[in-house]
């Protein structure tokens, strides 16, 4: 029986995997997760009902808590995707993604270590530790027309991409120097249900239902590769079943769009789904604001080898998935805003 724990699992895509492995495996599950503001065991409410699945609310960087887990649980495969993850917060405050990225996966590769070297062969050979990362640790393609491969050197941007490209760096190593069978993959821009609104997409769609200004960065004509993150749990999952140990896997939707063509899809969707009181159209909200420091212009994924290797594709094209997207934050608008509001009150340093 396979035995997954999986960190940041209350998180956007973690919980998506959650739900994945509960729906779709007979595994046992494990999450653990800080339950920072974007973390919420709501995610994955319906999971917990299966009885296949525990939580332990755990700082990853708390290696006693974490060492006691994994002898615990006793886990076959390892995914790894607690992390800060927001550009602004980390250009705002660099610190904590210093810390949760970089020292929080040194201790988990480090507890990994320890019980691997506790297992017998047949163990030791079934023993996988995933690293979920980003496609932001290669840098910027400008407009050359390029993909990001498995090979593209790094070249992060931001104190964020730059945290992240550390922490592959060491799930590399500690294969190389202690013999830890371990998978890294890279992915492009997660968007779908759950996802905290901070992110362009669902903060889009709150703004807009709430009358606010859409902002959007410079010319708005930055280029993003749009994956639907349940597509994307299937990826992971295939990568930490079937992948080779020491392999890197992008992971990309083939969905290359412009900033701006984002946030006039999903005002038109939201014209046609949930029309303004006035009848205006909704791209009149649409403001361009000054660009964010070191905004890399173009990331694009060249996803060949996943498909080639471990068979796997997307099922869901931008414009189907954005559509399940937006559906899900009309059907879920008041829960979400009362979290935006919450997380406001929190960083303002007025909320409890």
């Amino acid at each position: 029986m396979k035995r997954f724990l999986i960190t940041g699992g209350a998180g956007f895509i973690g919980s998506a995997v959650v739900r994945h492995l509960i729906a779709a495996t007979n595994f046992e599950v494990c999450v653990i997760d800080k339950l920072t503001y974007a973390g919420n065991t709501a995610n994955f409410d319906k999971a917990a009902d299966s009885g296949r699945l525990q939580f332990f609310q755990t700082d990853i960087c708390d290696a006693p808590a974490v060492a006691d887990i994994f002898e615990k649980f006793r886990p076959t495969n390892v995914m790894h995707l607690a992390a800060e993850s927001h550009v602004d917060r980390s250009i705002d405050g660099p610190a904590e993604f210093i810390r949760t990225n970089i020292v929080g996966t040194y201790t988990m590769l480090e507890a990994a270590r320890s019980f691997y070297n506790t297992l017998d062969e047949a163990g030791k050979k079934e023993f996988r530790f995933h690293h979920i990362s980003t496609d932001e640790v290669y840098g910027d393609l400008d407009d050359s027309g390029d993909f990001f491969r498995e090979t593209t050197p790094y070249a992060p941007s931001s104190p964020y991409s730059a945290s992240k490209a550390s922490a592959d760096h060491l799930a590399r190593a500690w294969m190389r120097t202690f013999g830890l069978p371990t998978l890294v993959t890279n992915c492009s821009n997660n968007y779908g249900p759950f996802h905290f609104p901070e992110k362009l997409i669902p903060l889009v769609i709150l703004n807009a239902l709430d009358g606010k200004e859409l902002p959007v960065y410079g010319s708005g004509k930055q280029v993003r590769d749009w994956l639907y993150v349940e597509d994307h749990a299937r990826a992971l999952v295939t990568v930490s079943l079937n992948g080779a140990p020491g392999e890197t896997y992008n992971i990309g939707g083939n969905n290359e769009k412009t900033n701006i063509e984002v946030v006039e899809s999903i005002c038109s969707l939201l014209d046609e789904l949930a029309p303004r009181e006035d009848g205006k159209p909704y791209r009149g909200q649409i403001v361009h604001v000054s660009d964010r420091p070191g905004h890399d212009l173009r990331y694009a994924i060249d996803a060949s080898k996943i498909k080639t290797e471990l068979n796997w594709t997307p099922e869901e094209s931008f414009d189907s998935g954005l559509r399940k997207t937006v559906l899900w934050y009309l059907e879920h608008r008041d829960s979400w805003c009362r979290t935006v509001a919450e997380d406001a009150r929190k960083r303002r340093g007025k909320g409890e």
